[in-house]
């Protein structure tokens, strides 16, 4: 007995379901029933629409591949569809797991080759008759026992992109039976279209559905892949969440707004600048709450930090007191001795040094409000891209427009998290 279709989003001009791996777009040589029939018996049945169907495709998926799919149930939806996919204006995402040892993050521009006898395509050299440009980034958001799982974003539409130009960077999609050279028979390949974006073809309003991968690895970066624009899922159980939060994010409004969706309930406990990336943890009941909050405040938890900062400090434990500045919004410096002066601690590692920037490894030991930016900017050596307490001059002239400052790894609760992003010096002018 075959799945019920799982529809999505359904009006007089569109219909948004779920294809099901394994499952052909439409009829091909198999001669195995295809979404584009199944959708149409559907719309049949429930509009008791007699005759024959129209149903417009306006996109593809490969056959092994699930996720989200529309169709256009007018022919002025089709047309301005096809208009939004072929302009690469319809944003598409995917998940994949593959094999091998990706980079945090990477954009990959190709020119691919489709051979029509044999149905695959290749990566090939730029002016290759026939040949089309291609382009897609990555992230990775989890590696475990020599596999990684990414979130693709796909640029263009070419026929295999994902799975060919991952293969070629010896990134190989677990499952794919055409381009990973030790695919198990049987296996199910791990390629999702998890979100697609769209401008409705009527209402001219941006809409995007999403559609969860069935799989068991990575269940926390699974669960959160609809918060995309906001964080990555670290871990989640009974007690906790652990994000990875995207810079430029607020916690308590965009980032806790993203997630409140997701799981409920939940509690904040500490926050991050919204300029500063990297590890936020949420608590799921009151009395982890309660917890948590109790750590954070009594320093108990281990808060280590990757910086990009301005010149070469030395290693080493540096004490500084500030006070708040509330109508300002900013920390003060000031004496010991001062009314509600507040004890800044943390240190400094310095992983690299190169062309009058370091990369630094910082532990913190209290949790101040702006606390590194203040305590590394008071030594002379601001965080590279903040414009509050750095070197704005600088900032312009490396054209670095976002704080250098991530949150790598956070234990609480006796457990170690580390974010998957790094800050490099390569990627300075």
């Amino acid at each position: 007995m075959r799945e019920p279709l799982h529809v999505l989003y359904e009006d007089n001009h569109l219909l948004v379901v779920e294809k099901p791996a394994n499952v052909p777009v439409q009829a091909d040589a198999s001669h195995d029933e295809d979404l584009l029939t199944r959708c149409k018996a559907y719309i049949k049945e429930a509009y008791h629409k007699p005759g024959e169907v129209y149903l417009g495709l306006v996109h593809r998926l490969d056959r092994p591949v699930g996720g989200v799919m529309v169709f256009a149930r007018t022919s002025k939806a089709a047309a301005r569809l096809t208009a939004q996919f072929q302009s690469h204006q319809a944003h598409k995402r995917y998940a994949a797991i593959v094999d091998g040892d990706p980079e945090p993050s990477a954009q990959l521009d190709d020119w691919l080759l489709k051979d029509e006898l044999t149905n695959t395509t290749r990566v090939v050299p730029e002016g290759t008759t026939g040949a089309k440009p291609a382009r897609l980034a990555y992230r990775t958001l989890a590696r475990e026992n020599g596999t990684a799982l990414l979130d693709v974003d796909l640029m263009t539409g070419r026929p295999h992109q994902i799975r060919v130009q991952l293969s070629s960077r010896n990134l190989p999609i677990r499952g794919d039976m055409r381009y990973h050279p030790n695919a198990v028979p049987g296996t199910q390949i791990r390629l999702w279209a998890y979100a697609l974006t769209i401008t409705h073809p009527t209402l001219g309003e941006p809409l995007t559905f999403y559609s969860m991968p069935p799989w068991t690895e990575y269940p926390a970066q699974v669960r959160l892949l609809p918060a995309f624009s906001v964080c990555a899922g670290v871990y989640f159980d009974d007690d906790i969440l652990v994000v990875d939060k995207a810079p430029g994010v607020e916690v308590e409004e965009e980032l806790y707004g993203g997630l409140s969706a997701l799981f409920d309930p939940l509690y904040p406990v500490h926050r991050l600048d919204a300029n500063t990336e990297g590890l936020v943890v949420f608590a799921r009941n009151e009395a982890m709450r309660d917890t948590l909050e109790d750590q954070f405040y009594r320093h108990e938890t281990k808060k280590i930090y990757h910086a990009i900062l301005c010149g070469t400090p030395k290693n080493g434990t540096y004490v500084h007191y500030a006070v708040k500045d509330a109508q300002k919004g900013l920390m003060r410096l000031c004496s010991r001795d001062e009314p509600e002066a507040l004890r800044m601690e943390l240190a400094i590692r310095v992983l690299e040094a190169r062309d009058g920037l370091s990369l630094c490894e910082i532990e913190l030991f209290t949790g101040r409000t702006h606390q590194i930016r203040v305590q590394t900017a008071a030594i002379g050596h601001p965080v590279l891209g903040d414009d509050r307490y750095g070197d704005r001059e600088q900032n312009r002239r490396r054209r670095v427009r976002r704080q250098m400052l991530l949150a790598k790894r956070l234990t609480v609760l006796e457990k170690t998290f580390v974010s998957e992003k790094e800050l490099t010096l390569s990627q300075i002018r």
